[in-house]
Parts: C-alpha cells; structure tokens; sequence
C-alpha cells in the first residue's frame, strides 16, 4: 500500500493566491486585459483577484488554470504545478554559463599545475 498523505514533495509556495494568480498571468505573458478578455470579466475584477481583495469562483478558477496552464491547486493552495516563468530558464542559461567557465578554469589550473611541478622537480634535481 503506497502513502498517500504526501502528493506533493516540494514546500507550498507560500504566496497569497492573488500573488500567484498574477505571477502566472505574466509568465504566460498575457496582459490584464487581455487575460480579463479571455476570462469574460472585467479588467478591475483581475486587479482585485491579484490584489487578493476577491477571490475568483471555482469555474473562473478551473479557466484560469487552463488558460495559465498551471494546476488547479497550485492557484488555491500553492502546490502542484506552476508556471515555467522565464526567470527560471535565464537563471538556469546563467549557470550554465558559470558551469563551462568554471570547467575551463579547471583545466587552466591544472596546466599551471603541472608547470608549477615541473619547475619544482628541476629545481630540486639542480641541488
């Protein structure tokens, strides 16, 4: 029998549902208006979900999650699937960046190394 308990691993995100409905909205890149447009409902309803003054009903947030494609419950609690923001994947290009920087330093001191050897070992055949 397996544990159901636990179905998500990671921590909650810990944001307020209209934080993360905002933070979705621009990570799909979807303007307030466009995303109030797409949703059937006012531009000043948005602003009040993201400012967490109102809350969306249940078929409002069913669409939004399909529209965000994020999960259901990551909009309400903060768990299951997010957004795949773009600050995610520029973080991720920036260390793999540092990761080949750091690989060619790697093998830069090890030639020096192997030089700094060598002068030890004519140095010390000399006495």
């Amino acid at each position: 029998m397996s544990d159901t308990t636990n179905i998500f691993e990671e921590a909650p995100d810990m944001d307020t549902m209209g934080g993360r409905i905002s933070r979705a909205r621009e990570a799909s890149g979807l303007s307030v208006k466009e995303f109030a447009w797409r949703l059937g409902v006012k531009i000043a309803t948005i602003n009040a979900w993201e400012r967490d003054r109102s809350q969306p009903s249940s078929h409002r947030l069913a669409n939004m999650a399909g529209l965000l494609q994020v999960s259901l419950s990551w909009i309400v609690h903060g768990v299951g699937i997010g957004p795949s923001d773009s600050l995610a994947s520029e973080t991720s290009e920036e260390m793999t960046a540092k990761l080949n920087q750091l690989r060619l330093l790697h093998v830069e001191t090890g030639l020096l190394l192997e030089k700094l050897k060598s002068e030890v070992d004519r140095i010390a055949a000399a006495r």
